[in-house]
């Protein structure tokens, strides 16, 4: 038999979330054929991505594709499959499943409903699909006939680790994202109004054992870059009667920095401010935990939601926003210092959504109230993440999606503001010119190249040129805007740079920069410093030959 895995998912949108990713489904999926006993040899993974550039004609026997919408916004490269894409596929030869995240819905954007999908030519797996797919294999030729039913987290512990091979096939391999799951499921005895979290239940802790032999069969497969992502309150992972469990957490950073030595990226993304504002001094503990054993650049995503009462009441929400405040204060506490990507060791991340129940006006201007009072308190967070509400049936909340588009006018304006008073004041806070973001890769090249580092929310960097793809670079950082930040490549050659790239030396303009480029060449840092008129404090970051 041969299988082929479509990924069609993407966990974040590219501005918020990961560089080259890859989640857990494709690797449960691969390691639930191997196990029952498919060479690795007849599993096949490609991205929606590639099949979009190549429309491969091989036939397989059986198809799965793993489609839907977490979270919705702008992409930089990957872009999740479409309800068109999907039913183009379907008349492909073979078995088709699909599964993931569309089981509950397909979404296009915030402010909609995710609407049920039925696609004629595919199963559609109603509950976990690499559990489907597992029991599929007993009778491969009835689909209809195999039961809908949750995996447990003993089926995980052995695909993740039997699947772990598939991350060979990705297109960007060896610089691909693993997101790691410790659970899922929320802990809470009511329940956020749009959130799909309870659909799972109540916490499935995965044992930290578990987890560890995961990142050590990924890292022998070659994987360096690591993101605990898959859970919704990281803080909270093997907790007991609710309460944060540090020595827990503590065991699995020290034991996957023992699987995986070599590792370049160990980042996390979701924590309840609830949680960190509730238990300061396990979580202090928790935090210093993180910066000791992960890599900087981490960023701590906090679901506030919203800092209006009303809507805090009408939907169920955990947060009020003393607790949110000062849940940033402990998280900038413990790592605001800057690490060696850069950038702070670990900062928070702010979600609000838009679009719930009792939302007004006055909404709007309560959240950037907020965010204006953590600016002027000289806090730092990574990113405000400004969406509006996509509903699902089983919520509270289906329904209720009108309130988006009622105040659509509101939510552009509102992030207008955000972006100009917020975002971009703090951007220029936590990276400011001058500044050397480690270890950028480029990616695309459209009139300027595009780059990021590897980690959760990377920043955006353009670099005004046309340069290698697919490579490492410092980058000086120059300018900044809302979201991203404008920078050039260290060390400049200073006798071959091109002229636009000579201007953006801090402290030197076109005019400057054109005398420079008429004046070359530079033998050594004295005669750069004699007949440039480049500062002192750069000159380290020039080269001559």
């Amino acid at each position: 038999m041969r299988a082929l895995i479509i990924d069609g998912y993407v966990d974040e949108p590219a501005c918020l979330g990961v560089p080259p990713y890859i989640s857990p489904y494709p690797r449960y999926i691969a390691g639930a054929l191997a196990e029952k006993g498919i060479k690795q040899d007849n599993i096949f993974y490609r991205t929606i991505d590639q099949l979009r550039l190549d429309k491969e004609q091989t036939r397989f026997d059986l198809i799965v594709l793993v489609a839907g919408i977490s979270v919705p916004g702008k992409y930089l490269r990957a872009i999740p499959i479409s309800q068109m894409e999907i039913k183009e596929l379907s008349h492909l030869d073979g078995i088709k499943i699909i599964g993931g995240p569309i089981r509950l819905g397909f979404g296009k954007e915030g402010g909609s409903s995710a609407k049920e999908l039925v696609v004629p030519g595919f199963t559609l797996s109603g509950k976990d699909l690499e559990a489907f797919v597992y029991d599929l294999m007993d009778n491969i030729k009835d689909p209809g006939g195999v039961e809908h039913r949750m995996r447990t987290t003993s089926e995980i512990a052995r695909w993740g680790k039997i699947g772990a091979f598939i991350i060979r096939q990705h297109p960007d391999y060896p610089y691909v994202m693993c997101e790691l799951e410790t659970y899922r499921g929320c802990p809470r005895h009511s329940h956020c109004s749009f959130c799909t979290e309870p659909f799972y239940g109540k916490p499935d802790f995965r044992g930290i054992k578990d987890v560890i032999q995961e990142v050590a069969s990924l890292y022998e497969n070659g994987a360096r870059y690591f993101r605990i992502g898959r859970q919704p309150d990281l803080f909270m992972y093997q907790a007991v009667d609710g309460v944060p469990d540090p020595e827990a957490i503590e065991a699995l950073y020290i034991g996957i920095r023992d699987a995986a030595p070599d590792l370049k990226v160990l980042h996390m993304d979701n924590a309840n401010p609830v949680t960190i504002a509730g238990y300061p001094e396990e979580c202090r503990k928790i935090a210093n935990t993180i910066v000791k054993y992960h890599t900087s650049g981490d960023v701590a995503a906090l679901g506030m939601e919203s800092a209006d009462p009303d809507v805090i009441r009408a939907n169920e929400l955990k947060a009020v926003p003393d607790e949110v405040f000062e849940a940033i204060k402990l998280l900038n506490e413990a790592g605001a210092k800057r690490g060696t990507s850069g950038l702070p060791e670990l900062l928070p991340g702010i979600n609000f959504v838009y679009g719930l129940k009792n939302e007004t006006e006055k909404t709007f201007e309560l959240n950037f109230e907020f965010m204006k009072k953590v600016l002027d308190s000289g806090l730092m967070v990574r990113r405000v993440n400004l969406r509006q509400v996509m509903t699902f049936a089983g919520t509270p909340m289906h329904g209720h999606e009108y309130m988006a588009m009622k105040n659509k006018y509101l939510f552009l304006r509102h992030k207008e503001k955000m972006r100009n008073e917020i975002d971009l004041p703090m951007l220029r806070r936590i990276a400011p010119a001058g500044t050397i973001l480690n270890d950028v890769r480029t990616e695309i090249f459209d009139k300027i190249s595009y780059g990021r580092q590897f980690g959760t929310y990377p920043l955006l960097v353009g670099i005004p040129a046309q340069v290698e793809s697919n490579r490492f670079y410092d980058i000086l950082v120059t300018d900044h805007g809302r979201r991203s930040i404008t920078g050039i490549p260290v060390p400049i050659n200073i006798n071959k740079a091109p002229l636009r790239i000579i201007e953006m030396i801090p402290g030197v303009g076109r005019k400057q920069a054109g005398k420079i480029v008429m004046g070359k060449p530079y033998n050594n840092k004295e005669d750069v410093l004699k007949r440039t008129g480049i500062r002192e404090e750069v000159i380290e970051y020039i080269s001559y030959q």
